[in-house]
């Protein structure tokens, strides 16, 4: 719930494992305790979606947590999340948009180990959208209260025995009818793709086709469609940018028309869903005009990206009981 800082400040004193987001200056006042925390300013409440940068959104575990452990990563050591997670439990991973730590984990994480084999889920820390050139996403480790720019903070929760979780997603994307579009190379821009195996402007084919920037690719990824959202499109260099990486022999479509965002959102969540913790994307929020509209059960974080073991893109995922 999106709290105070003198009431985040009282549930820290508790001493059970949290979750916090909130802006860098919001994030400062907290207390040291046993949380994790990134910054983001953007939130959907049970009341709709909101901006607040004095409040913070404290995410506690309802679940019986057993033990945990909080741990910092850097790029090179990110391969061994999964390993390090307890046998019965999940992992809550926040990664500070843009570092080395985001792109190592959007490129390699589906080849970690054990990584599909536990539950693995979080979100990429961001900024307020009127700062992205003035300020940097950060990630907090609440036990000291130190900022991190280029790491990601883990908590690794144990459950116990009888209690059980799995991620869970919601993507309102699907392939489009039109033409397939591939790459040759993996990251996060194009310059040239092949579609339907003819090599093109990437920029320039997205013009012709008038295809517009809240319209991600998707992708058929082992049985489950995943969004690559669009940052930017430079005509003049005929560079794409995304907010994930494209990958080499997979297919690629713009995605279909949604309409609207939270009337399509209700149609395909299941009914009596609820959700342990969950997280939705920025460009959701934007795009679906969430300022002040509700998501049903699912409250949290509004973020850069959202990991359900892999970076994901526009999508909803959630942490729900088995």
């Amino acid at each position: 719930m999106l709290l105070s800082l003198a009431q985040a400040n009282a549930r820290i004193a508790r001493g059970a494992p949290l979750i916090i987001a909130g802006s860098r200056p919001a994030l400062a006042q907290l207390k040291p305790g046993n949380w994790i925390g990134g910054s983001i300013p953007y939130f959907v409440t049970a009341e709709g979606g909101c901006c607040d940068r004095h409040q913070v959104f404290v995410d506690e575990i309802k679940l019986p947590v057993s033990r945990w452990a909080i741990k910092s990563y850097a790029a090179d050591a990110l391969g061994a999340i999964a390993t390090d997670a307890f046998a019965n439990g999940f992992s809550y991973v926040i990664i500070p948009a843009n570092s080395e730590a985001h792109l190592e984990y959007a490129m390699h994480a589906p080849g970690y180990a054990e990584i599909f084999l536990k539950p693995v889920i979080g979100w990429i820390s961001g900024v307020h959208l009127d700062d992205l050139a003035t300020d940097a996403p950060i990630v907090v480790d609440g036990r000291t209260g130190v900022f991190l720019t280029n790491e990601a903070i883990v908590l690794h929760a144990e459950l116990a025995r009888e209690a059980q979780v799995m991620v869970q997603t919601v993507n309102l994307f699907q392939p489009g009818t039109g033409l397939t579009v591939r790459f040759r190379e993996a990251g996060f821009s194009a310059n040239i793709a092949l579609v339907d195996g003819q090599p093109v402007s990437l920029a320039r084919f997205m013009k012709e086709r008038n295809w517009l920037p809240d319209r991600p690719l998707v992708a058929d990824y082992a049985g489950t469609n995943v969004n690559v959202s669009i940052k930017s499109v430079d005509e003049a260099t005929g560079r794409v940018n995304f907010y994930a990486p494209v990958f080499p022999d997979v297919d690629y479509r713009e995605a279909a028309p949604v309409g609207d965002y939270v009337e399509a959102f209700s149609k395909l969540v299941p009914t009596g869903v609820q959700p342990v913790l969950s997280c939705n994307c920025i460009l959701n929020y934007v795009y679906g005009g969430l300022h002040g509209r509700k998501t049903g059960p699912f409250t949290g974080p509004v973020t850069f990206g959202e990991i359900a073991h892999q970076l994901l893109n526009q999508t909803l995922v959630y942490l729900a009981a088995a």
